[in-house]
């Protein structure tokens, strides 16, 4: 059973974008509006346990979604193309390079994780654990990834989304997948031209830990912040975000 997904434009350069722990193919509409759908193609795909994949079972890993994403891009008949990814994301496109090199333009990470495990005491893993159950901490997450100043309203909304669009078990073990696999040996040095994009508000996925990671392991990494942007620029600052990635990608 294939993944779902959204497409959108008609344009020759192929991009598959890939969401975070709490986003789905869904999330990614507010920067659908203000994408180049003339130059290039998106796909926006559902993980396992997400969204429109709510259904589709499995064993919730990195490896499992680059598989999936792999397969989507046979599916669709894209030999070459780029990658896109938030947060979570930001991990599995490292994982796709690792197993399709010669398939890849180019990675464009957004707010993303590294690929080394995440440095969690054992009060913050408790914590975050417990955001598959309760929608108090869920909410707490995003407020403080966004620099506690966004809308209640918005907040509650993205939640409400977030319980919507994935199952308990899928959200829980994603957490383990995104936060304790740890490929960054097999990344360094790797050629491949990636942007990193943080938000000057996020306040743990911030410049300087992409500095101490992507921009140490790969040789052509550049890296932008964004003003008035936290950890979701797709919704917080869609038209600097989407001409940020598609600067990149026709460069």
């Amino acid at each position: 059973m294939t993944n779902t997904y959204i497409t959108i434009g008609s344009g020759s350069h192929k991009v598959i974008a890939l969401h975070g722990w709490f986003g789905s193919a869904e999330d990614w509409r507010p920067l659908c509006e203000v994408l180049d759908q003339r130059e290039f193609t998106y796909a926006f795909m559902d993980y396992r346990g997400y969204g429109g994949s709510k259904s589709i079972s499995g064993k919730y890993t990195i490896a499992e979604i680059s598989e999936d994403a792999i397969a989507l891009a046979d599916k669709l008949g894209w030999e070459r193309f780029s990658l896109v990814g938030h947060s979570m994301g930001g991990k599995v496109i490292q994982q796709i390079l690792l197993d399709v090199p010669s398939r890849i333009r180019k990675l464009v990470a957004i707010t993303p994780v590294p690929a080394s495990a995440s440095p969690f005491d054992e009060q913050r893993w408790t914590f975050f654990s417990s955001a598959a159950t309760d929608p108090a901490v869920r909410r707490a997450i995003i407020d403080l990834t966004t620099g506690k100043r966004l809308s209640g309203y918005w907040i509650e909304k993205m939640v409400a989304r977030s319980l919507q669009n994935s199952t308990v078990e899928a959200f829980a073990t994603y957490l383990q997948a995104w936060a304790k696999t740890d490929f960054a040996e097999k990344v360094k040095g790797n050629p491949i031209p990636i942007k990193v994009i943080v938000g000057e508000n996020d306040p743990s996925l911030t410049a300087e830990v992409m500095t101490q990671t992507y921009l140490q392991w790969y040789p052509n990494a550049v890296l932008e912040q964004l003003s008035n942007a936290g950890h979701y620029p797709m919704d917080e600052t869609p038209v600097s975000l989407a001409t940020s990635i598609e600067n990149f990608l026709r460069e």
